[in-house]
C-alpha cells in the first residue's frame, strides 16, 4: 500500500497498518539488499546504456538511501534494459524516492524525474531514446522540504479494562511531541510497548490498529493506536522436542525449574532456552511460545533442539619465551550414559624449553560433570589426575581428586563446595618430601559478561576459602582467594574496550614456612604479572628461586582496541606483590608493562604478548613472550 499526503488538503488520514511498515521497508530493506549485492532481475544482453544519479536538494544525507533504492542505479550495470524499460524503471523508482523523504519525516517533499531532459510521461521520449548513440542520462531530483514532527500521540486499549496495563508500558515508547516524524520512530515505539507488556507478563500482546494523520499545516505527524495487551500468563510446564540420544526426563526438569508456574517474560523464557544449551550437548536451541493460552490460563512453551556430536577431540599450544612451548590435547564424550554427563580426558606437556624434557611439566586428568546430582539442580565435577611438576618454585609428583559440586542461584551468581585431597612428594632442588592434604572449597562466582574467551562489557568475580589439613603432621591453615575483573565497552561498539583485573589472597592459621608449597602464592607471568618469570616474582632463597609467600595482590589494565577486520592489538600495565604476612600488599610491588597484537577467530582471539618488567629482580629476563588463545584475563 503506498503512503499518501495531499499537500491541498490540510490533514489527510494515513492507512493504519501496512503503510509506516511499508515506508520504512521501501527505504531500508532494499538499502540493505543494495549493501548486500542482492540483484532483483537476472543479467541479461547488453541494452539501451544509461547514466543515472540522485540530486536531493538541501538534504545530501539521503543520497545513499536514494542510491541504494532506486532500481534504476542498482539495475544499471547487473540488468541492461531497452528503451521502453529504462522508462517503466524511472516510473517505478518515483513512489520508491518518495518513500526514503517519508522515512525521514518529509511528508511534504516531492521527487522529480528526468530522460535525457525530459519527463518519462513524455510521448516523445520512447522515439528518442531509440535513437539515441550516446548514454542517456537519467537524474532524479528529491526535494525534501521541512522535516515533519510528532504531533499527538494517543494509545486506546483493547478491551478497555485492559487499560492499566497499556498505562504502565506507555513510558517505555520513548515517543514525544516534537520529535522527528520518522517511521522508524513509530515503528520503534510501538515495539517497545508490545515488548514493555511481553516483559510484564502478557505474552499475547498485539497492535490491534494504527491510524497516522498527516497535518501540512502544523507539519505534525499525529499517531493513534489501539493497543490489545490481553491475558496475564504463567508459563505452563515447557515441552522439548527433537532429542535423539538425551534423557526426556532430564530435559524437562532443566527446562521446568527455570519456567513452569512463572509469571511469563521474555527473560524467563531465555533462561529456560540458555539452561538446556548449558547441557552442553545441543547445537542449538530454538524457544517457540505458544500464539493461544490453555484452558487455565498459561502459556505453553516448546524448545526445539538439535544434538551436537557426542564426541570431540581438541588440541591447543602456547608459547612463552622463559620456558618454550606447552601442548596439551583432550578427548571428551558429552554425553556418556544419557543424561548430558561429560566425560573430559586430557593431557598437557608445559615448559618444553631447552632444559631438557625431564624438567618439563606434565599433567594428566579425567574429569567427569553430571548436571543434576540426585535429580537435585546442582553441578557435580569429579576430577581426578596425576602431575609431575618441575618449577623454579618446587618439585611435585602428586595424585589428586576433587569432587565439586556447584548450583547456579541465578543466571549470574553461582554457588559451589566440595572436599579435595592431594597426596605426593613435593620438595625443593630435588629434595622431594611426602605430603598428604585434605581440604574442602567453598565458594561463590559471579559472571555476567557475554563472552567466555573475548568479553567486552560486564564483570567476572569468584572468592574461595579452603581450609587444609595435612593429615602427615597434623597442620592446618585456611586459603583465601578472590579475583575480579572488569570490562567497560568505552567506545559503544566494542572496539576499544578497558579491561580491569585484581586478586587478594591471603592465608590464615600458620605461618608462610608451614604451608605446603603448592599452596603458597605466587606471582608473575601470563595471566598475572607479564614480563616476569612465572611464579618469580616475591621472596627469594639463596639460589635465587622463589619461595613463595602467605598473601597476594595483582593489579591489571588492558586496553583492546580494533584496528581493522579481524585485527586488533593492546596495551596492559600488571602489577603484583607476593608478601611473607598473611596481608595482602605486604610484599614489595613489581610492575610490567607491554603490547600485543590480537587476531579474533570464531574460537576466541589468537594472542601475541611482549611484556617488559619495570623493577625487575636479579635474574629476571629484560623481556618475555605470550602466545595463546583467549585474553590475558
Amino acid at each position: 500500500m503506498t503512503l499518501r499526503a495531499y499537500p491541498r488538503a490540510r490533514k489527510r488520514t494515513i492507512a493504519p497498518g501496512a503503510v509506516l511498515a511499508g515506508t520504512l521497508c521501501g527505504a531500508w530493506m532494499l538499502a540493505a539488499g543494495a549493501a548486500r549485492g542482492q540483484e532483483a532481475e537476472p543479467t541479461a544482453e547488453p541494452g539501451l546504456p544509461y547514466s543515472a544519479e540522485v540530486s536531493p536538494e538541501g538534504a545530501e544525507s539521503l543520497a545513499a538511501t536514494a542510491a541504494a533504492v532506486a532500481q534504476t542505479i542498482r539495475l544499471r550495470d547487473s540488468a541492461p534494459t531497452d528503451a521502453f524499460g529504462l522508462i517503466v524503471r524511472v516510473r517505478a523508482d518515483l513512489p520508491r524516492l518518495m518513500e526514503v523523504l517519508r522515512a525521514e519525516g518529509h511528508w511534504g517533499g516531492s521527487v522529480a524525474a528526468t530522460i535525457a531532459g525530459r519527463p518519462p510521461d513524455d510521448p516523445a521520449l520512447p522515439g528518442l531514446l531509440a535513437a539515441a548513440r550516446e548514454p542517456v542520462p537519467v537524474r532524479f531530483t528529491l526535494t525534501p522540504g521541512p522535516q515533519y514532527r510528532i504531533g499527538r500521540v494517543e494509545a486506546a486499549a483493547e478491551p478497555a479494562e485492559a487499560a492499566p496495563a497499556l498505562r504502565a508500558a506507555m513510558p517505555s515508547a520513548g515517543i514525544a511531541e516534537g520529535d522527528p516524524a520518522r517511521a522508524a520512530t513509530v515503528l520503534d515505539a510501538e515495539g517497545a510497548i508490545i515488548g514493555a507488556l511481553r516483559r510484564a507478563a502478557h505474552p499475547l500482546a498485539t497492535v490491534a490498529g494504527r491510524e497516522v494523520w498527516v497535518d501540512h499545516d502544523r507539519r505534525t505527524l499525529d499517531i493513534a493506536w489501539r493497543i490489545a495487551p490481553g491475558p496475564r500468563a504463567r508459563f505452563a510446564t515447557p515441552e522439548v522436542v527433537g532429542q535423539q540420544r538425551v534423557d526426556d526426563g532430564l530435559l524437562a526438569r532443566t527446562a521446568a525449574r527455570r519456567m513452569e508456574g512463572q509469571d511469563y517474560s521474555p527473560a524467563t523464557l531465555e533462561r529456560g532456552r540458555r539452561a538446556l544449551m548449558a547441557l552442553g550437548v545441543f547445537e542449538s536451541v530454538r524457544a517457540e511460545p505458544g500464539t493461544a493460552l490453555t484452558p487455565d490460563g498459561r502459556l505453553p512453551v516448546t524448545f526445539r533442539v538439535s544434538e551436537r556430536p557426542r564426541r570431540a577431540l581438541g588440541a591447543s599450544i602456547a608459547y612463552e619465551t622463559n620456558y618454550g612451548a606447552a601442548v596439551s590435547v583432550y578427548w571428551e564424550h558429552r554425553n556418556l550414559f544419557g543424561g548430558a554427563e561429560r566425560l573430559r580426558l586430557e593431557a598437557e606437556a608445559a615448559r618444553l624449553g631447552s632444559s631438557g624434557l625431564d624438567n618439563s611439566t606434565y599433567r594428566a586428568f579425567a574429569t567427569l560433570t553430571t548436571p543434576e546430582i540426585w535429580r537435585q539442580d546442582a553441578r557435580l565435577t569429579v576430577r581426578m589426575g596425576a602431575v609431575r611438576e618441575r618449577l623454579e618454585a618446587y618439585d611435585r609428583d602428586a595424585v589428586l581428586a576433587s569432587a565439586l559440586a556447584e548450583r547456579s542461584l541465578s543466571d549470574r551468581l553461582a554457588v559451589q563446595a566440595g572436599p579435595l585431597y592431594e597426596t605426593g612428594r613435593i620438595g625443593r632442588y630435588g629434595d622431594l618430601e611426602d605430603f598428604s592434604l585434605f581440604g574442602f572449597v567453598t565458594g561463590l562466582r559471579w559472571d555476567d559478561t557475554e563472552s567466555p574467551l573475548d568479553p567486552t562489557r560486564g564483570i567476572r568475580a569468584a572468592v574461595t576459602a579452603t581450609p587444609f589439613y595435612s593429615i602427615r603432621d597434623g597442620t592446618t591453615f585456611t586459603r583465601l582467594y578472590a579475583s575480579g575483573s572488569t570490562y567497560l565497552d568505552l567506545t559503544g561498539d566494542a572496539r576499544g574496550v578497558l579491561a580491569l583485573r585484581a586478586a587478594l589472597g591471603a592465608t590464615v592459621g600458620a605461618t608462610r614456612d608451614d604451608i605446603t608449597l603448592d599452596k603458597r602464592f605466587y606471582s608473575g607471568g601470563g595471566g598475572s604479572v607479564r614480563g616476569y618469570t612465572y611464579q618469580s616474582i616475591g621472596p627469594r632463597d639463596a639460589g635465587n628461586r622463589p619461595l613463595g609467600g602467605a598473601s597476594l595482590l595483582e593489579l591489571g589494565a588492558e586496553w583492546r582496541q580494533r584496528i581493522s577486520g579481524p585485527w586488533g592489538a593492546v596495551a596492559f600495565v600488571e602489577a603484583g606483590s607476593v608478601g611473607e604476612d598473611s596481608f595482602p600488599g605486604s610484599g614489595d610491588l613489581r610492575v610490567g608493562v607491554g603490547a600485543g597484537l590480537r587476531y579474533l577467530t570464531a574460537i576466541g582471539p589468537i594472542r601475541v604478548d611482549v611484556g617488559v618488567p619495570l623493577n625487575p629482580q636479579r635474574g629476571d629476563p629484560a623481556y618475555a613472550l605470550y602466545v595463546g588463545i583467549g585474553q590475558a584475563f
